[in-house]
């Protein structure tokens, strides 16, 4: 432990100049950027930024990707609290309780909180970087395609759970829809077209990006048509960094999500954007006024925010350590490595142990002007908030369209963000919540894939997806979170609990 605190200084004190400090805040604040505009993604910025760093020393490519990363990450949380739209899928959840918030004129508020969040979540996930890179890779190891499958219909419950709080049902309807969805175009193992009609467009599946700037973005613009008068939000910043009280009070909440964040984003596949579910569920679950999650929760809005950006540095675990990439923009990452002569897996910690600390190192930096970055320019970023929705409404429309065009250069994919902003509008009048859908789109493949490769691996048996032990836990919760919404539950437990509290009254 003392010799990797050694590395860690070291390198850090290695990236103490005036060079390499000036990269990280410019490419930090770039990521920020990225994040921030809808339609652009941080694997999209990773994958950009590569392309740029070729002729680079290794160790400043890689830091620069970094920064990248982790502002991106954070970025989508600005456009999730002042538009409802977010900027990245990681932050769907963020959108829950940080727009509400801004719309009660507390904008500045919402944006030092998550940024506070973010800063905490990933010194959290850089601690257990650090720390715990074999032992949290080793254990990613042991998912395989029946695990898979089963966290992909967890994170559909979860989030139908969480988005439609008085009718579940429709959340998980909403949900399910985006796994079917994601089911049209050509799978993953054979190469068959399904669901395509015949159109060469549908052949290569639904793109998830157009679907979500769609559904968050056009779907916006769509109800703010729907007024003839729309009254400007008038955000007044009373007071952007947060005090130490107010973050104390949610400790047990931000140490939790950046543990479950950092977990979560350990395990190869899943990503950032079910990090930010799962933290905001458990959140909700322990919290004293669940009630007021969805609504403006200053805790929900933490949990969220504090778990996506753990999981970046929970990504990047299983990079080092296996080999194997734990998210998209992770896998931008792995690749850029072996382009630098940076060779990751099981074998780094004998062979190059000095770099797993010099990028815990790069993640503290990219954190520390993420932090700075982000309190700075708050009361101009709020700004926003004050332009007439009828002002702002038409740049949006146009950064969706150029967003959309912008992945593949196809008009076909301006017309899926047409079609899913109809398609989010309408489910919004009809009370069914969007978030569900677009979680459903991402996890679709992961999956439809796990599940015929599963089936492949066990010729055809069903058992070993209710055998295996990490399956039997995800059952359980995938269970318990079905149950806990239904009367009989609602009754059981009320009894149950007032008759621990009339024992203790009695024993006392």
């Amino acid at each position: 432990m003392f010799e990797g605190l050694n590395y860690f200084w070291e390198s850090l004190l290695g990236f103490m100049n005036v060079r390499t400090i000036f990269d990280v805040f410019w490419s930090t604040q770039l990521g920020i950027i990225v994040g921030m505009l809808p339609g652009l993604t941080a694997t999209m910025g990773v994958a950009l930024m590569t392309t740029l760093t070729f002729h680079m020393a290794p160790d400043n490519a890689i830091l620069i990707l970094i920064c990248m990363y982790i502002g991106a990450i954070y970025g989508g949380g600005r456009s999730a609290i002042l538009l409802n739209i977010p900027g990245t899928p990681a932050n769907a959840a963020t959108a829950m309780d940080g727009y509400p918030l801004a719309m009660k004129g507390e904008a500045g508020r919402a944006i030092g909180i998550s940024t506070t969040g973010s800063f905490l979540g990933s010194i959290i996930g850089m601690i257990m970087l650090a720390f715990f890179t074999p032992l949290l890779g080793n254990f990613a190891l042991n998912f395989q395609s029946f695990e898979f499958f089963w966290l992909a219909v967890f994170g559909i419950v979860i989030s139908g759970n969480l988005t439609a709080p008085k009718d579940p049902v429709k959340g998980w309807i909403s949900g399910f829809l985006g796994l079917f969805i994601a089911l049209i175009g050509m799978e993953g193992i054979h190469g068959f077209v399904r669901f395509s009609f015949g159109n060469t467009n549908l052949s290569g599946g639904i793109n998830l990006i157009p679907a979500m700037v769609g559904a968050f973005g056009f779907a916006e613009i769509l109800s703010m048509m729907k007024f003839q008068h729309v009254n400007v939000v008038k955000s007044k910043i009373e007071r952007v960094i947060p005090r130490l009280r107010d973050i104390f009070k949610f400790r047990k909440t931000i140490i939790r999500s950046g543990l479950i964040g950092t977990l979560i984003g350990a395990i190869p596949g899943v990503g950032e954007d079910i990090a930010a579910w799962v933290s905001y569920d458990f959140a909700k679950r322990g919290s004293k006024k669940p009630d007021e999650f969805g609504k403006g929760s200053v805790e929900g809005l933490i949990a969220s925010e504090t778990g996506n950006n753990a999981a970046v540095a929970g990504a990047v675990i299983p990079v080092l350590s296996l080999g194997i990439p734990g998210s998209a923009p992770a896998a931008v990452l792995l690749a850029a490595m072996f382009i630098h002569g940076v060779r990751p897996g099981p074998l780094i910690m004998i062979e190059s142990p000095d770099f797993v600390y010099k990028v815990v190192a790069m993640v503290f930096l990219a954190t520390c002007a993420m932090f700075v970055l982000g309190l700075s320019m708050v009361k101009y970023v709020v700004k926003i908030l004050q332009v007439p929705r009828t002002k702002l409404m038409p740049i949006i429309f146009t950064l969706c369209v150029i967003g959309s065009f912008a992945i593949q250069s196809r008009i076909f994919d301006v017309r899926v963000m047409i079609f899913f902003g109809i398609l989010g509008f309408v489910m919004l009048e009809m009370e069914y919540p969007v978030a569900p859908m677009i979680l459903g789109l991402i996890l679709g493949n992961m999956l439809d894939t796990n599940f015929r490769r599963a089936l492949v691996i066990s010729e055809g048996e069903i058992l070993p997806f209710i055998s295996r032990p990490i399956c039997i836990v995800l059952i359980s919760f995938i269970v318990l979170t079905l149950v806990s919404k239904t009367q009989w539950f609602t009754t059981v437990t009320a009894r149950v609990t007032e008759k621990i509290t009339s024992y203790f009254k009695e024993d006392s």
